[in-house]
């Protein structure tokens, strides 16, 4: 056999690695969800939403990423970045897989989702990002800052909301809706609740309640 023959024979081996190996970094990833919100407060529809994540959507982490300010809605009634930061962070501790971010604090304002993911992939090239958004905010998908580049380049989940059926069939292969359970609970809904004196506590984590009690209580 001719020297060319070995020479397409090496080179073929040698594509063959590199794709070998570039699927095995690629399924060695952390696929770690991304659920950006205001969480004023988190509540627990949204630990039970990434409880569920984790264990049937095979998501290695979720991230709660608390958000300075969202471009599509009002933030009059936004609690202190520090204090939902904080009550994120008591309502997570001892779970390994769900872990408290403040990276949107430290970007320029106002926060877009495209500017995050950005940073993210920067930042932790060893992870695989999934962006977790409620079906409600499916619907708003196309008002988003640069939303095709979004879907171009990430993996969304879409997780149901009440009044907000998404159909599976019409979407892209990147964007999967999920079938967790869904919770008719509002952050609103728990503000006004404590803001008028009522015991909500099996609507929040024992830690987070306790927080908001003293605070709504000076």
């Amino acid at each position: 056999m001719d020297n060319h023959y070995w020479y397409v024979c090496g080179a073929a081996f040698k594509l063959h690695q590199c794709l070998y190996l570039l699927e095995t970094y690629e399924n060695n990833r952390m696929k770690t969800g991304i659920f950006s919100g205001s969480f004023n407060p988190v509540h627990i529809g949204h630990l039970a939403l990434a409880n569920y994540l984790c264990e049937y959507e095979g998501l290695d982490e979720v991230w709660f990423l608390v958000t300075p300010h969202n471009p599509l809605k009002e933030e009059d009634e936004l609690m202190d970045d520090a204090f939902r930061l904080k009550l994120v962070q008591l309502a997570i501790e001892g779970y390994p897989k769900f872990k408290a971010s403040d990276i949107e604090f430290n970007l320029s304002r106002p926060s877009y989702t495209i500017h995050t993911l950005d940073k993210l992939k920067e930042t932790y090239p060893d992870r695989e990002f999934y962006l977790i958004i409620g079906s409600d905010n499916w619907v708003l998908f196309p008002c988003w800052y640069q939303s095709e580049r979004i879907l171009v380049e990430n993996h969304i989940l879409v997780y149901p909301r009440p009044g907000y059926p998404v159909s599976s069939d019409s979407l892209p292969e990147n964007v999967k809706v999920v079938s967790s359970p869904t919770f008719e609970i509002s952050s609103t809904f728990i503000r006004r609740a404590m803001e008028e004196g009522k015991d909500v506590r099996y609507f929040l984590h024992p830690a987070v309640y306790e927080a908001l009690l003293s605070a709504f209580s000076r």
